[in-house]
């Protein structure tokens, strides 16, 4: 017999993250070797564009994880749409995740009503196709492999710049 509660506990929770944690590296070869090493934690990636009063003009949050970048969010202004900013904001953090972070993948989700042909023409695959969610919506998970590492930018024309 159980019983079943609907209530938040974040000690709880914390305890089934460890014990899932434990459960997964001990089935998973490839978890396991992870552990103990630096890949094992995800590190923050964040691209920032500011527009020439120094405001917000766009960014890009994410983090890297193993040999993935994963692309949490791409917000460009309306103001700024349109001219390549969402581009750049991507080429560069897809750089400094292949040349200083190792990472050759990247995955992001968007809605149908957001990006998802953006990230097509940026070379982007749609891997997963959920329907409505939420209900009235699409969500795709889009992939894309990336090239060997180039040179990180020079000068000021670089990107991200």
């Amino acid at each position: 017999m159980f019983r079943l509660e609907t209530e938040i506990d974040k000690a709880r929770r914390d305890l089934l993250r460890s014990r899932l944690l434990a459960t997964n590296t001990e089935a998973s070869p490839t978890l396991r070797a992870l552990r103990g090493t630096p890949a094992e934690r995800e590190s923050p990636l964040h691209i920032w564009a500011s527009d020439l009063e120094g405001e917000l003009a766009g960014g890009l949050v994410g983090h890297t994880w193993t040999t993935w970048l994963h692309v949490t969010y791409l917000w460009v202004d309306a103001r700024h749409r349109g001219g390549g900013l969402g581009g750049r904001l991507l080429a560069e953090a897809e750089r400094v995740a292949r040349a200083e972070r190792g990472c050759d993948r990247v995955r992001l989700e968007t809605w149908d009503f957001q990006a998802p042909e953006f990230y097509r023409r940026q070379g982007y695959d749609i891997v997963c196709t959920i329907e409505d969610y939420p209900p009235g919506l699409t969500e795709y998970t889009l992939t894309k492999r990336l090239g060997r590492a180039a040179p990180g930018p020079t000068g000021a024309g670089g990107p991200g710049r």
